[in-house]
């Protein structure tokens, strides 16, 4: 999920909580698929709600920003 993507979903009425919950449920089945693979089962790590939440915010607070300008 890009900054576009999450920009035009909260801007269609989604909250950050539940921008949030879709970043990580997205994320982490991205994840889940790489370590599907013998060769990867190592790779990657699952983020926490709290991180993804982090994501979310940056992107919206950039985007604030932008149009601040």
């Amino acid at each position: 999920m890009v900054d576009k993507e999450i920009i035009s979903l909260w801007r269609s009425g989604l909250n950050k909580y539940k921008l949030a919950e879709i970043y990580k449920s997205r994320y982490n089945h991205r994840i889940r698929i790489i370590r599907s693979e013998m060769r990867n089962r190592h790779a990657g790590r699952y983020i926490s709600s709290y991180e993804a939440l982090a994501v979310v915010e940056k992107a919206i607070l950039k985007y604030l920003e932008s149009q601040r300008k």
